[in-house]
């Protein structure tokens, strides 16, 4: 979530949107959802003036809106305050922990502002740029970042630095842990050569306080260097997992040779993880501030960005979208209803998988980004939460699913599944298709049944044994649910259609 972006909508209501303090005020939402941590994006102090583009739609300079360039290391985003960003900031941390919710920050010690111009000093470069920053042997940058720079973290100055960084927040401003961006960066000594044993994460992981915060790695950098599943075993890091994005997003759009990567990645991507992972050890994710929003991922197959001011040559190309047969708003009720459809088949996915989901920000209410898929300086309605469109339909599935998943145990083993924690289905029981052609997985848990089908056509399915509930069926509306009540679902037959670009959760008492 964007701390500005949660409240700033005039629909909010807060006294001081945008801010801390409004943050605070919007804690029983949180509770409603069900969520228990809370990832801020950037909030160390950062420069929102600092970016070169306009906006081509009305000629006026954008912002950095996300706060990716960090300024100050040791102090909170003043401008998300009322009056003192440290006593409000330490206001925040003490109501989420009274409300049982976490609060971990995305930090950025990977790089920093500078530019590629020489005479253009924001940070580091105007103290000791040599010693700051990874330089090749004429002075310029090596850019492992894709930010114009890389920070010299294995230096042991800097490494020092970033010590005392990470400490004064877990320390005296209380939070929880934290997402380092780009962290495979923090993986390369001070020529850019690529280490196993970096001498500041194994700082970080053997720290009195820092090794008992959660830490958590995006484990790759902008040229290559890609460690998931390999980012070093030390203390209690988790990975974000990349592939689990991409799989469960290419299988529920129909794409064809996934159905074993898609039953993998529910399991938790054992093969990706060492023996001494678990599926607790990675946060998987449909979606996250890059790319599209889940409502776009349904609706856009092209990224619209020309209002980022960059000839729309930003943001990733490769977003494994379906637009469901029409590009953007349509008024077509057939295609949105099956818009709808796939965002539930992705929430169910998402809830359903072993290890640590995560959600970003409004799609639990479906916002749209209209297709820009890198909108980090747009400080308007294509980031903000939207306040006035947050449906009890649309909440009560996402909160629901969440309330399941803490019912059942079977969705968070501290172990990668084995064959007597689940059995895999096809059309018939006991009979999966793995095939390059299949786009139809389903499979038991104990008492649970949860089946996908990607497919254009219907599927017949037989179902194991008798007496299953229909909990979840994502051709019903939102609200058509009994996941507060599983045995209140009406009866299933032993025989079944499933609808094209669909899934279901059974369940049996």
């Amino acid at each position: 979530m964007h701390v500005r972006g949660f409240t700033r909508h005039t629909s909010s209501s807060c006294a001081h949107p945008g801010t801390y303090l409004a943050l605070i005020e919007k804690i029983p939402y949180l509770k409603k959802l069900g969520i228990n941590a809370v990832e801020l994006m950037p909030i160390f102090e950062f420069d929102e003036t600092h970016s070169k583009y306009i906006n081509p739609e009305n000629q006026e300079p954008l912002p950095n809106y996300w706060g990716y360039n960090s300024l100050h290391f040791f102090a909170p985003m003043r401008r998300y305050a009322v009056a003192d960003p440290i006593s409000e900031f330490k206001t925040l941390v003490r109501e989420l922990h009274r409300n049982g919710i976490c609060i971990l920050l995305d930090v950025v010690y990977n790089h920093t502002g500078e530019g590629k111009e020489k005479e253009y000093a924001v940070n580091f470069r105007g103290i000791d740029n040599a010693s700051y920053y990874i330089v090749d042997e004429s002075g310029a940058y090596k850019d492992y970042a894709g930010c114009g720079n890389t920070v010299n973290g294995n230096f042991p100055p800097v490494q020092e630095f970033i010590i005392d960084s990470l400490r004064y927040w877990a320390g005296e401003m209380g939070v929880d842990g934290f997402r380092f961006d780009l962290a495979a960066c923090l993986l390369r000594d001070p020529q850019g050569n690529p280490i196993d044993n970096s001498p500041l994460i194994q700082a970080i992981s053997q720290d009195p306080l820092l090794s008992q915060k959660k830490l958590i790695a995006e484990a790759w950098d902008a040229t290559g260097l890609y460690l998931i599943g390999k980012f070093p075993q030390w203390g209690r890091w988790k990975d974000w997992d990349g592939p689990y994005r991409d799989r469960v997003r290419r299988f529920i759009k129909g794409t064809s040779g996934y159905a074993g990567l898609f039953a993998t990645a529910l399991c938790g991507n054992e093969p990706i993880y060492s023996a001494s992972k678990t599926p607790l050890s990675r946060i998987h994710f449909v979606t996250c501030h890059d790319g599209y929003s889940l409502c776009d991922l349904v609706s856009y197959e092209c990224k619209h960005n020309r209002a980022n001011g960059e000839n729309s040559r930003d943001g990733g190309n490769q977003n494994d979208s379906w637009n469901c047969g029409v590009e953007g708003f349509t008024a077509d009720s057939a295609i949105t209803a099956l818009r709808e459809r796939q965002m539930r088949n992705f929430f169910l996915a998402l809830f359903t998988s072993q290890g640590i989901p995560m959600l970003l920000m409004g799609d639990e209410y479906g916002h749209t980004r209209r297709g820009n898929n890198n909108p980090y300086g747009q400080d308007n309605e294509l980031n903000w939460f939207l306040w006035n469109e947050v449906q009890s339909d649309k909440l009560s599935f996402v909160s629901g699913l969440i309330a399941f998943r803490k019912n059942h145990k079977q969705f968070t083993q501290p172990h990668f599944l084995k064959p007597t924690d689940i059995t895999w289905h096809g059309e018939t029981p006991k009979t999966p298709n793995w095939s390059s052609s299949s786009r139809l997985v389903a499979c038991s848990l104990k008492n649970i049944y949860l089946a996908f089908n990607a497919n254009y056509l219907s599927a017949p399915m037989q179902l194991p044994e008798a007496d299953w509930r229909v909990v979840v069926d994502t051709t019903k509306p939102w609200a058509n649910h009994h996941l507060l009540n599983p045995t209140s679902g009406e009866k299933s037959d032993m025989h079944i259609e499933m609808a094209p670009h669909s899934g279901i959760l059974l369940y049996r008492s």
